[in-house]
């Protein structure tokens, strides 16, 4: 029986089986039951009768109504006749609804199963979602604004999106643990941030389990097919390599096998409480009822039209009426909810094998072009047989030690745990501080930034593949011999050269580095729960839009993340390249332990900026005597060994002169399909020593995020 699961025969029937449940705190809980909680009847007041209010419930054996979460609007519309009346106490807190808050409960007299939800919502779903998608805007009040900060305890969580940040703020405050959280608000940042994340694209999962002591991770990332060759990105035409953007980003051989559901699934099975389908359940409300468009997504929809509106499934489901919808409108992916609730009711079987996934393949090797678009739209090789073929890693996590915490991140097919932790372990040789000497401190982010990333590029691939010396690369020794080769009053010119495994010697000659094509795109959430539990999870479909292939009838787009390979196949290069392997990344979910407890849960989206920013914000909260708020609203910079670094605009206006007699050359940041100047958007939270929560996410990047408690107080 799944855990969470019941099978009571009828409510007030004699005989009963126990509900089960994983236990929602002390770890991952995993093979563990829970006893039945009595009803708050018992200390409520006598029991009375109260009329089925028309959908699905299961009974505990205390008769005290249990909910499930089925969207109101998915809920069976002609029920009476197969429902009875509850026994249930007066203001029995049983009778609130799981997920977004303000939902009714229903309640069925039959016995189902916690997958059953879906069931009623896919009976009703065509009903409710039957319209177009074009027709499927509506106005609407505007959005809420962003609540950045928040303070209290009970457990905290952060994302850059509001609807998200509420979704997991109320599991948590209905016993979820973390990593149900975590899946809860990804989820439902693939219908709210389509253009950063969703089902299909991947990405990093990292739990540290508070019972257990121990950080594990989930490596989501997407893989190459099978059928992939080492001329993949080049035009047969003209034999030369497509130009990047937009030939080569939109295009079918571009797609990577999502694995973000299977890394969803994996995470719930390994260290949450609740079912897949449990999980799904608010963003399945969320897809079907519409969100409120804000700037940004209009701006990002703006930035992507010419390659949305080449694909008719796209243009239909994010240009209604040939345009980006209008900020304050309501808008509504029905496609995606039905997807959603196919999931839910047959799990990541339906994804990853069956109809959908020879949909999904269909879309790589034809991409649904229009014939009157210019762009190539070349064709991938992805297969049904890929897809089936798709599995997580689980894997340990990069570890270093920072001024006495533990930094805890991704080891390798990411490069984001071993850039952040060597560059931490460089600027362990040197005394930072703030004040006076910001500049200075700066100037040594900036170097030990840069010598990390010539490292990065000479050795970090993907391990099934390449011999990563991660060991080497995140040990203290290699980080002093890269030390030694800083000037702390002088600038490197750039590229530096990496350096020597072994640890000898102060370099070698300098070297061309070849391009960065991550873009600026992705997502990230944060979440720790009452029990100490903790997530840092970012996830991506790689460029703002993805490949901006939508599967038809499916509500959901295809990432673009094999661009994140090396363009021209390079023998000795580790990110070269191949079949069934994972391209390599920036994305650096980061968890810093102090003592046995979590300190810090913080990420990025950002493509190769993402390690700078999660640098930037340990070395502001850390060195500089920031608070967590101010660590992430702080300006920022991303060195990344080119010749010329770029720094938001507050950077170079507050720091540019400062740090000019170092050498360094900043210049204003900026990327492909983007509306703003920005560097990362970070979503963080700080766990104080008596318990309580920071949930720190931007005040401005992206809009603005939404950092959230479960009771709030007062800061100190």
């Amino acid at each position: 029986m799944p855990a969470g699961s019941t099978s009571a025969t009828r409510c007030g029937s004699r005989t009963r089986r126990a509900a089960t449940a994983r236990a929602p705190g002390g770890g991952s809980g995993v093979g563990r039951r829970a006893t039945p909680v009595p009803a708050p009847a018992a200390v409520a007041g006598r029991r009375r009768r109260t009329a089925c209010p028309g959908a699905r419930q299961r009974c505990s054996r205390r008769r005290a109504c249990s909910v499930h979460v089925v969207p109101r609007s998915l809920r069976p519309q002609a029920a009476s006749a197969v429902h009875r009346c509850h026994a249930v106490a007066p203001r029995d807190r049983t009778m609130q609804p799981e997920g977004l808050a303000g939902r009714e409960h229903a309640c069925n007299c039959r016995v189902m199963r916690i997958r059953s939800i879906t069931v009623a919502a896919a009976l009703t779903l065509t009903a409710l979602v039957g319209a177009p998608a074009a027709q499927a805007h509506r106005p609407s009040p505007p959005p809420a604004s962003p609540t950045p900060t928040s303070y209290g305890t009970g457990g905290a969580v952060a994302s850059v999106d509001a609807t998200a940040s509420r979704v997991g703020r109320d599991v948590l405050a209905r016993g979820g643990n973390a990593a149900d959280a975590a899946v809860a608000m990804a989820a439902t940042l693939g219908v709210t941030e389509p253009y950063s994340a969703g089902i299909g694209g991947g990405g990093y999962f990292v739990f540290y389990d508070a019972k257990k002591r121990r950080v594990s991770t989930i490596d989501g990332r997407e893989t190459a097919p099978a059928g992939i060759t080492p001329d993949a990105f080049i035009d047969p035409a003209t034999g030369q390599p497509y130009r990047f953007t937009p030939e080569l980003v939109t295009s079918g051989v571009a797609v990577g096998v999502p694995g973000t559901l299977a890394t969803w699934d994996s995470a719930l099975k390994r260290f949450g409480t609740r079912s897949l389908a449990r999980s799904l359940a608010p963003a399945i409300d969320v897809a079907a009822k519409g969100f409120p468009v804000d700037q940004t997504f209009r701006s990002q929809t703006l930035d992507n039209k010419a390659r949305f509106a080449a694909f008719p499934d796209t243009a239909a489901l994010f240009l209604p009426g040939g345009d980006a919808p209008q900020v304050g409108t309501t808008f509504r992916n029905p496609d995606l909810a039905r997807t959603y609730a196919q999931i839910a009711r047959r799990g990541p079987k339906a994804f990853y094998t069956g109809a959908l996934a020879r949909e999904i393949a269909a879309t790589v090797q034809a991409p649904p072009k229009d014939p009157a678009s210019a762009l190539p739209a070349p064709a991938g090789s992805m297969t049904a047989r890929d897809l089936a073929a798709y599995r997580v890693r689980h894997q340990a996590p990069s570890k270093v030690s920072y001024r006495g915490h533990d930094v805890y991140s991704m080891a390798p097919s990411s490069s984001g745990g071993t850039t952040v932790g060597e560059a931490l372990n460089i600027l362990e040789n040197y005394r930072l501080r703030g004040g006076s000497g910001t500049a200075r401190s700066l100037h040594l982010f900036l170097e030990a930034s840069a010598h990390a990333f010539a490292d990065r590029n000479a050795y970090v691939g993907d391990p099934a593949f390449v011999d990563v010396p991660t060991r080497t690369l995140l040990s203290q020794r290699f980080a002093d011999s890269r030390a030694c080769v800083i000037d702390p009053t002088k600038a490197a010119i750039r590229p530096v050269a990496p350096g020597a495994l072994d640890g000898t010697g102060c370099g070698a000659a300098a070297r061309t580095e070849k391009p960065d094509t991550e873009n600026v795109s992705t997502t990230h959430l944060s979440v720790v729960d009452k029990w100490g539990n903790a997530v840092a999870y970012t996830l991506t479909i790689e460029q703002t839009g993805g490949s901006g292939i939508t599967v038809p009838g499916r509500g959901f787009l295809l990432n673009n993340e094999l661009t994140d390979f090396t363009a021209v196949y390079d023998e000795a290069d580790p990110n070269r390249i191949e079949p069934g392997k994972r391209p390599r990344s920036s994305m650096a979910p980061t968890i810093v332990v102090d003592k046995g407890k979590v300190k810090y849960v913080l990420g990025s989206p950002g493509g190769a900026t993402i390690i700078t920013t999660v640098l930037q914000i340990l070395v502001n909260r850390i060195d500089l005597g920031m608070t967590l708020p101010e660590a992430v609203a702080a300006p920022r910079a991303s060195s990344r060994n080119a010749p010329t670094t770029p720094a938001e605009p507050g950077f170079i206006e507050a720091y540019g002169a400062a740090l000019a007699p170092y050498g360094q050359r900043l210049v204003p940041s900026g990327d492909a399909f983007t509306s703003a100047a920005e560097i990362g958007a970070a979503a963080t939270i700080e766990v104080g020593r008596r318990g309580t929560m920071t949930a720190a996410a931007e005040p401005v990047r992206r809009g603005g995020g939404t950092g959230l408690v479960v009771r709030r107080q007062l800061p100190r």
